[in-house]
C-alpha cells in the first residue's frame, strides 16, 4: 500500500476519527519494518492527516452550531410565523447591534442583570444575519408573504453559502480564529455593524468595499466561530 491510497483509505474515515485515533492508524501502517519509503515518508503523512482531521472537526463543529441556530430559527417560526418579512433590512442591522452590544457590556461588566449570557446572543446574530441576507434577496414586504416551509428553505439556502464562504477564507487563513478571543469576534462584528450602517445610509452604494450581503455574512461567520469556542471550550455561564 503506497502513500496515496493510506490518505484515500483513511480520508474515508476522517470525520469519525480522533486525532489519537488517526496518530495510531498511520503508525501502524508506516512502522514496524515496512518499506523505506513509508519510513521516511511518516512525518509527511502524519501532518496531511492532521490537517485534514483538522478540517474535518471544523466543518463537524460547524454544522453542530449551525444545528442549534437553526432549531431555534424553526422553533420561533411555529411561534410567529414569518414575521420579520416586513423589516426592513436597516432594522435587522440594528437588531444586530443591540445584541452585539449587549455581548460587549457583559465581557466587560461580567455581570447580567436579566441571567441570560453571551450564547444566546451570539445565536441571535447568526439568525437575524440569516434574515438579513434573505430579506436583501426577497426586498421587505408589507405583510407575513411567505409560509414557514419556505422561510427554512431559504434560511437553509444562505446559510448554505455563508458556511461555503467561511471554509474557503478558512482554507486561505489556517484555521487563525481558533487562536483570537470571544471579545475579538464581539468587535469585530460591532465593525462591521458600523460599516454596514454607512452603507445604508449611502443607499447601498459602495466604491471600493463589500457590499451589505457580504458584511452580513461575516457577523453570521464571527457569531458561529464564538458558539464554537463556547460550545467547546467555553464557561457555562456564557450559554446560560
Amino acid at each position: 500500500m503506497n502513500l496515496e491510497a493510506v490518505l484515500i483509505f483513511y480520508g474515508k474515515f476522517l470525520s469519525g476519527l480522533s486525532r489519537y485515533g488517526i496518530f495510531v492508524v498511520a503508525y501502524r501502517h508506516t512502522g514496524g519494518g515496512v518499506s523505506q519509503f513509508f519510513r521516511n515518508k511518516f512525518v509527511n503523512l502524519w501532518q496531511i492527516l492532521y490537517c485534514l482531521c483538522d478540517m474535518s472537526d471544523t466543518k463537524a463543529q460547524f454544522e453542530h452550531v449551525i444545528g442549534i441556530c437553526r432549531k431555534l430559527f424553526v422553533d420561533k417560526l411555529h411561534d410567529y410565523g414569518a414575521s420579520w418579512r416586513i423589516m426592513r433590512p436597516e432594522s435587522i442591522t440594528d437588531q444586530i447591534f443591540i445584541k452585539a452590544k449587549r455581548i460587549r457590556n457583559l465581557e466587560i461588566k461580567k455581570v447580567s442583570q436579566v441571567g441570560e449570557g453571551i450564547y444566546p446572543e451570539f445565536i441571535g446574530i447568526v439568525n437575524y444575519g440569516i434574515i438579513g441576507l434573505i430579506q436583501l434577496d426577497l426586498g421587505f414586504a408589507s405583510t407575513v408573504d411567505i409560509g414557514n416551509e419556505r422561510a427554512v428553505e431559504l434560511y437553509d439556502k444562505f446559510m448554505t453559502r455563508t458556511k461555503e464562504l467561511m471554509y474557503a477564507k478558512n482554507a486561505d487563513y489556517d484555521e487563525a480564529w481558533r487562536d483570537m478571543r470571544i471579545n475579538s469576534y464581539t468587535d469585530l462584528i460591532l465593525t462591521k455593524i458600523q460599516r454596514t450602517k454607512q452603507i445604508e445610509d449611502n443607499h447601498g452604494e459602495t466604491m471600493v468595499s463589500e457590499g451589505i450581503d457580504a458584511n452580513y455574512m461575516d457577523m453570521v461567520n464571527y457569531s458561529l466561530f464564538a458558539l464554537i469556542k463556547l460550545e467547546y471550550e467555553g464557561r457555562e455561564d456564557a450559554k446560560q
